[in-house]
């Protein structure tokens, strides 16, 4: 469902227990640029009204959730701060072809990536804190499915620029490119380390 190539590390989860509100921020920041991302897109395809309708929804959540984690950060007494940003995003983006159509097929697809793997670390997340933290780990099993839909809905809207096989075919490339920069990892303790 989620087109990954790979599942999270235990290195991932240990970064997570060394540096738990570390990566509750950068939870924040990654909501804020999800919804940058699909602002971006409303504003590159503004012609498309099945696009701009479906990010003008995808927006209104990754802002209600990254209110949700600010509110959550308030309520652990967690000061919410800028980051040094990791490798993940930008290493992805960077993968993005330059010509019309294909820049709207990437650029769907890899937002669809980046949500798919947030998806998997939010289940994975949840499972590994359930019994030192409930409540967290019930916060993160109600994004869930919120950001597989978020994956989906990217991955149908890059149908519009591409055939669904040219579109599977290049998703195919992008999630082993994307299995290549997630296992680098990061010293960073991020959302997407």
């Amino acid at each position: 469902m989620l087109h990954l190539q790979s599942e999270s590390t235990t290195r991932w989860l240990a970064q997570v227990d060394e540096n738990l509100d570390e990566v509750l921020i950068d939870h924040a920041h990654c909501e804020r640029k999800a919804a940058s991302t699909a602002m971006s897109l409303m504003n590159s395809y503004t012609e498309n009204r099945k696009l701009c309708e479906e990010m003008a929804r995808i927006v209104e959540e990754e802002l209600e959730h990254y209110f949700m984690v600010l509110d959550l950060l308030e309520k652990r007494s967690i000061v919410f701060q800028r980051l040094q940003s990791g490798h993940y995003g930008r290493e992805l983006n960077a993968l993005t072809r330059p010509q019309e159509p294909h820049r709207a097929v990437d650029r769907l697809l890899i937002a669809s990536l980046i949500e798919a793997r947030s998806c998997e670390r939010f289940r994975l997340l949840a499972e590994h804190i359930r019994d030192r933290d409930e409540e967290l780990a019930t916060f993160y099993e109600g994004l869930f499915e919120s950001e597989a839909r978020h994956h989906t809905t990217y991955v149908k809207l890059a149908e519009q620029f591409a055939s669904r096989k040219t579109v599977m075919d290049r998703l195919d490339q992008l999630s082993t490119q994307e299995t290549a920069i997630i296992a680098k990892g990061s010293p960073l303790a991020r959302m997407h380390s």
